[in-house]
């Protein structure tokens, strides 16, 4: 059982330059997405981070917002907060996998985001892991957002090259190494 494993929680990463998120939040089930909405917040406040909060219908249209926010606003990262309850069909596998899915795709695109999209058997596993008292699923995800962000940053300070240039000597558009810039 999940809740009696011990499991360890990094650090609050520290930042020294001001950090924005976007927390995308689906309220179908609007007692549980106050609960992560809340734990994300916290999490966010206490790294110093400011946010904004969308809201969409639900854990399908999740991705797609954070895709549009991505091309049309600055933020550095984002947090996906929402619910999907198994229910009598298989609509629960096609919203949960392509959710999922459509995340880890935006994050190997470079976004940085947290998901805290609860997919659970149950009303009661869902309290559970939106208690703001208790392991509240949306904090992890604000917390997993800002470690992702934290490492990008570390990232773009470096520059690894080109192929098989040097740092430094990757950006020669025409011309020679030597300054003869007749292409």
């Amino acid at each position: 059982m999940a809740s009696s494993a011990e499991h360890t929680v990094l650090a609050r990463p520290e930042f020294d330059k001001p950090v924005k998120v976007l927390i995308v939040v689906s309220p179908y089930y609007s007692a549980i997405a106050a609960g992560l909405r809340a734990g994300a917040e916290a999490e966010l406040k206490a790294a110093g981070a400011d946010f904004d909060v969308v809201e969409m219908p639900g854990a399908l249209e999740i991705p797609t917002a954070i895709s549009i926010s991505d091309r049309r606003n600055n933020y550095d990262g984002y947090v996906a907060l929402g619910c999907v309850i198994r229910g009598e069909t298989t609509h629960y596998e096609t919203v949960c996998n392509d959710s999922s899915r459509a995340l880890s795709m935006l994050g190997l695109q470079g976004l940085c985001i947290g998901n805290g999209i609860l997919t659970v058997e149950t009303m009661a596993q869902a309290e559970v892991r939106a208690d703001p008292e208790g392991q509240n699923k949306g904090g992890g995800a604000a917390a997993a957002a800002l470690h992702l962000i934290a490492h990008a940053r570390k990232g773009a300070q470096t520059n690894k090259g080109i192929g098989f240039k040097p740092r430094g000597e990757d950006t020669l558009m025409a011309g020679d190494a030597d300054g003869n810039t007749t292409a």
